[in-house]
């Protein structure tokens, strides 16, 4: 469904039912279908009203292309400066956007779960409306604190490959490699399955580059958060793979030491995957931690 939040559309996806709310906000460039089914299956069977949603410049929702491509090193250098970079949004943007999504369809109070990207803008929801989130769920995310978002290597360089031109064939190339970059190598996902990740979301939404560097932009000069967190008052899960090459762990680490009271789990041979494709004893590993944590805020409320 469609809902409108100020003047922009988002793309929705709602269970629906009488359980308590789980609103789920995907990573950079991701789709509200690139939450794995089974870990939405498992969130309903265990009684929750579970809430997707396209962020603005992904998927289904409004792309903001009249904002053009953002050059990200220009806005890198001016956040390193401690200047305030001119961007199209900022996550504190998009957190607005998943509270007024929650407006929309009525919901005053949710459990709140992001991955990578979501997860620094469920942050910011915790910060916005502390009032509104039940728990906070930061699963392969950053505190933002400097020089923390640095990739490894071998993800620079792939990276720096992004696809300009070349067709099809040279996206769907460009998409897997990346996808097999932040990967766990000991539990990795075959190149069929991310063959047929790919052509799903290429199905629904086509991977746009500026609307994910919009996205990106968004991350990078978000640079006062760190100092925030220590303001969130929501019970705090941090889940974080011990093999993550996109957002090291310490990013992971620093997010639980600055937000009181946060209980950090670390997954063994986990990557940064715990979406598109993730294997299943990935998501077993994470389930097995998230499900009981939400359990408890909810048995600790009544």
């Amino acid at each position: 469904m469609k809902i409108e939040v100020s003047g922009l559309q988002f793309e929705v996806e709602d269970t629906g039912g009488s359980g308590t709310p789980v609103l789920l906000l995907m990573g950079l460039g991701g789709q509200l279908t690139h939450w794995p089914a089974a870990w939405v299956q498992a969130l309903v069977d265990a009684g929750y009203r579970v809430i997707r949603m396209d962020n603005r410049d992904a998927g289904l929702s409004t792309h903001m292309r009249a904002s053009g491509t953002p050059v990200i090193p220009w806005i890198a250098l001016r956040a390193r400066l401690g200047l305030r970079p001119r961007v199209p949004y900022r996550l504190a943007d998009m957190a607005d956007d998943a509270l007024g999504v929650l407006d929309a369809l009525g919901v005053q109070r949710a459990h709140v779960v992001g991955m990578s990207m979501g997860a620094m803008i469920a942050q910011r929801v915790a910060l916005a409306a502390p009032d509104r989130v039940i728990s906070l769920s930061s699963l392969m995310g950053s505190s933002g604190g400097r020089g923390l978002l640095k990739p490894r290597p071998e993800v620079m360089r792939v990276s720096m490959g992004r696809v300009r031109s070349g067709g099809d064939a040279a996206l769907v190339a460009y998409y897997i490699r990346f996808l097999k970059t932040i990967s766990s190598h000991t539990l990795a996902p075959t190149e069929a399955q991310l063959m047929d990740v790919f052509r799903a979301t290429a199905a629904r939404h086509r991977p746009q580059t500026a609307a994910t560097l919009r996205q990106l932009a968004a991350i990078v000069a978000d640079t006062g958060r760190a100092a925030k967190l220590a303001r969130i008052q929501a019970p705090t899960l941090v889940v974080h793979g011990a093999e993550d090459p996109l957002v090291p762990l310490a990013g992971g680490k620093d997010t639980a030491r600055r937000i009181p009271g946060a209980r950090l789990e670390v997954i063994p041979d986990m990557a940064h995957d715990l979406a598109p494709a993730p294997h299943p004893e990935i998501l077993r590993r994470v389930l097995a931690v998230q499900l009981p944590f939400l359990q408890s805020v909810d048995a600790a409320r009544s």
